[in-house]
C-alpha cells in the first residue's frame, strides 16, 4: 500500500477553475503510481468536499461536485461528513499536496490548516506561500536579496495614480494579490491608466503599477527540493498575442510556449542561478515557478508563483507518467522535514503551575 495523500485543490479565488484543472491532474499521476489519494475540493463558496468522484474534472460542471460528502480537515487527516452534517467517515493522510492558486488556498491557508493538524504539505511553505501572493511584498523581498525588478509604485486607492505617472508610460497596472493574469492591463495614458486602476481595484485592495519594459520577452523556470539539492527546470518562453501575456494566452490556447527557451545559454544559465539563490535562501520548499522578463539584455524576475499552473509538469518533466517521480521527490521530502522538526524541543515552563488561582479573575480592586 502506498502512501496517503491528500491533494487540496479549488479555492475561494478567481483561479478556482484553474485550480481544478491541476488538483485533478495531480489526484490522478499520483493514483497511477499506487499512491491511496484523497481528494479534498474547496468551493468557491468556502465549502470542503471529499470522494473518488472529484478525481474526474467532469464532475465540476454544473456544480456535481455538491454531491459529494461534505468534508473538514481535523485530527491528522479528513473527515467525510453524512447528510446530516455528522462526520461518517475519517481518512488519514500521511502528507498532502497543495493545489490551490490564489486566495488563502495559495497565499498560506491551506498551509497553516495542514500544519495545525500536523499534516506535512509537499509545497510551498507559510511564509513564502503569503508573501509571494502579493506582488507587492514580492518586490520587497527580490530587493532585499539584490534580485532586480522593473520599477514600480504600489497604490493602497486611486490617489497613487500621480506618482505612477511619474515612472513614466507605458505602464503595466496589476491587481497585487490576482494570478493567472486576471486584471492586468496596459496603459499608455493618463485616461488608460485611471480606467485600469480603477478596475484592478475592482478586484482586489492593493495595485501595482510597473513600468513597461519594451521589447519584453516572458521566460519561466521551475525548481523543486530534493536530496539536499534545488532543482532546476530549462527555461521557458512563454508567446504572446499581445503586449502581455493575457489569461487567454495562459488557458484558453491564445498563446504557446517555447521550450528550452531561444535565448543564449549564458542568459539562461543565469535565470536558473537566480532561481536556486531564492529558492535555496528563503529555504523553500515544494514545486514553484519563477517568472521572469528579458528586456534590452537585463533579466528581470516579476513574480514567483508557489502553486504554479498544473504545478509546472511541463517544464520539470516529460509527461505525467515522469512526472509522478517529481511529485514523489517533494513528498518524500515533506516526510523528512517533518521527521526532522519532531526531533526539535517543545518547551513546557511550568510557569502555569506557579500562578496564583484568582490569576486571569476578573474582581474589584
Amino acid at each position: 500500500m502506498g502512501r496517503k495523500i491528500a491533494v487540496v485543490f479549488g479555492g475561494v479565488s478567481n483561479e478556482n477553475e484553474i485550480s481544478v484543472i491541476t488538483g485533478t491532474m495531480a489526484v490522478n499521476v499520483l493514483k497511477s503510481g499506487g499512491d491511496e489519494v484523497i481528494p479534498l475540493y474547496i468551493s468557491q463558496s468556502g465549502e470542503f468536499y471529499t470522494g473518488a468522484e472529484l478525481a474526474d474534472i467532469n464532475i465540476f460542471k454544473g456544480g456535481n461536485f455538491k454531491r459529494c460528502p461534505r468534508a473538514f480537515v481535523a485530527d491528522g487527516g479528513i473527515y467525510a461528513l453524512n447528510k446530516r452534517g455528522k462526520p461518517k467517515k475519517f481518512f488519514s493522510a500521511d502528507v498532502a499536496v497543495n493545489c490551490c492558486h490564489g486566495g488563502m488556498g495559495e497565499g498560506g491557508g491551506v498551509c497553516g490548516l495542514f500544519a495545525l493538524n500536523g499534516i506535512p504539505l509537499a509545497s510551498a511553505g507559510m511564509f513564502e506561500s503569503a508573501a509571494f501572493m502579493d506582488k507587492y511584498y514580492t518586490k520587497l523581498i527580490l530587493s532585499s536579496l539584490g534580485v532586480k525588478t522593473a520599477p514600480y509604485v504600489y497604490m493602497r486607492d486611486l490617489s497613487g495614480i500621480s506618482q505612477a505617472v511619474e515612472l513614466g508610460f507605458p505602464l503595466i497596472v496589476k491587481p497585487a494579490k490576482l494570478g493567472s493574469s486576471i486584471g492586468i492591463e496596459r496603459a499608455d495614458n493618463y485616461e488608460e491608466l485611471a480606467r485600469a486602476a480603477e478596475a484592478a481595484f475592482f478586484y482586489d485592495d492593493g495595485v501595482l503599477c510597473e513600468k513597461y519594459l519594451p521589447d519584453r520577452r516572458e521566460i519561466n523556470c521551475a525548481a523543486y527540493f530534493s536530496d539536499g539539492k534545488v532543482i532546476t527546470s530549462e527555461c521557458e518562453e512563454a508567446m504572446t498575442k499581445g503586449d502581455i501575456l493575457s489569461f487567454d494566452d495562459k488557458y484558453a490556447g491564445g498563446g504557446k510556449s517555447v521550450l528550452p527557451a531561444d535565448i543564449p545559454q549564458s542568459q539562461a544559465q543565469e535565470i536558473k542561478s537566480v532561481t536556486a539563490e531564492v529558492y535555496s535562501k528563503l529555504n523553500m520548499r515544494g514545486i514553484v515557478r519563477f517568472d521572469y522578463i528579458l528586456s534590452g539584455g537585463e533579466i528581470y524576475l516579476s513574480e514567483v508563483n508557489t502553486v504554479p499552473g498544473s504545478l509546472s509538469y511541463y517544464l520539470l518533466s516529460s509527461g505525467f507518467k515522469h512526472f509522478y517521480t517529481v511529485l514523489q521527490a517533494v513528498i518524500v521530502q515533506a516526510l523528512e522535514d517533518k521527521k526532522a522538526l519532531g526531533q526539535k524541543t517543545l518547551l513546557t515552563t511550568g510557569i502555569l503551575n506557579n500562578l496564583p488561582s484568582n490569576t486571569c479573575k476578573l474582581g474589584s480592586k
